[in-house]
């Protein structure tokens, strides 16, 4: 059985502040994200500054825990934040597998959530059920989709956008102009990520007359190396980065969740001087452990994407099942500060990401190609 458990107000909100953006955008986004708990879910309302008001937000994680320093942690800090700051109560449900899914989904609807987040690709199936089965019942899905339900919304990223420009950084920054890719399982939001990454290395290529190899993805051919599983820093996840690594790659961008302890030991025990791009959340800042390690990272700013659709909604605004997506536009994605590294990029690389995103932006240039 899954496990639930209630938002505690001792829970710390990730204030990712820093020295600077390095592409300027806002960190608006719409996203939802959910999860399953094991025994009945209690909402709790936690003492704040805000006044309380009367409405309850839920989520049911995907097998990963709210700690995950990763994809689930990012949805539950924004459930937490809108408990602090709106005054709503929340209530949410871990699921351990994919058999807790739709029985956490069941239980929130029980609960009588007024909004209810599924947390990832993995509760497609699940979440699209439970909509269906209570039309009257408003549920978010994070990197899904829904059939045809109204009330379901999708919400998903243009991550091949912000991975372009990883994929740029890690070229220009790549020693040995090897540079690698991984993903947890082949699935269109992971390979999403590696398409950019690799199209993004390949420009830089192109714009210096100098040859760069990406090793662990094939955008063509559609094969490349996978774990099979979002399972943090597996076994499987630290032979595929050190066999990238004896490729020649010195950047690498593993695109599965929390896989940055398996890097960063396959970097150190190769003895070369690597680094890697974290994904969806600024993982130099949320795991200060990996940040010797960690160049950027490809953000997907899910936090601010819960706390804003349950800002609108908790003020009386009215649910609709239209698609949202993320994009360096309206700052669903975007890249990590640079932090330790900043003094070795050099300005005209940084100059130049500006200048990419700006143009993916205006829709001058295709990340996709």
């Amino acid at each position: 059985m899954a496990h639930i458990s209630n938002q505690e107000e001792t829970l710390k909100l990730k204030n990712a502040s820093a020295a600077f953006a390095l592409l300027g955008v806002s960190a608006l986004v719409l996203t939802g994200c959910a999860a399953a708990p094991e025994a009945e879910p209690t909402a709790t309302e936690t003492a704040s500054e805000a006044p309380s008001v009367d409405y309850l937000a839920c989520a049911v994680s995907d097998e990963g825990s709210w700690n995950d320093k990763s994809f689930n942690e990012s949805v539950y800090d924004g459930l937490t934040k809108a408990q602090t700051e709106l005054g709503v109560q929340i209530a949410d449900a871990e699921s351990n597998s994919a058999e807790d899914f739709a029985p956490n989904l069941q239980a929130m609807v029980d609960q009588a959530c007024d909004i209810t987040f599924a947390v990832g690709f993995n509760l497609v199936a699940d979440v699209n059920a439970a909509a269906a089965a209570n039309p009257d019942v408003s549920f978010v899905t994070i990197d899904g989709w829904s059939e045809g339900n109204a009330n379901l919304k999708p919400v998903g990223y243009s991550m091949n956008q912000s991975s372009y420009l990883a994929g740029y950084l890690a070229a220009a920054y790549s020693t040995t102009k090897v540079v690698g890719t991984y993903g947890g399982m082949q699935i269109d939001a992971v390979v999403d990520f590696m398409n950019g990454f690799y199209f993004g290395a390949m420009a830089w290529g192109e714009e210096n007359g100098t040859a760069v190899k990406v090793v662990g993805w094939d955008p063509a051919a559609a094969t490349g190396q996978f774990i099979g599983d979002f399972t943090p820093n597996s076994g499987t996840s630290k032979s595929i980065a050190a066999a990238l690594i004896n490729d020649g790659a010195d950047v690498l961008f593993p695109v599965g969740g929390d896989q940055f302890g398996a890097v960063s030991e396959a970097i150190k025990e190769a003895g070369i001087d690597g680094v890697m791009i974290g994904v969806d959340k600024d993982v130099a800042l949320t795991s200060p452990e990996y940040a010797p390690y960690v160049l950027t990272s490809a953000e997907k700013r899910m936090t601010n994407a819960v706390y804003d659709i349950i800002a609108e909604l908790s003020a009386g605004g009215a649910f609709n099942g239209d698609a949202y997506v993320g994009t360096l536009a309206n700052g669903g994605t975007g890249l990590s500060p640079f932090y330790d590294f900043d003094s070795k990029i050099d300005d005209a690389t940084k100059a130049r990401l500006l200048e990419l995103e700006a143009g993916i932006i205006a829709g001058e240039i295709d990340p996709l190609s």
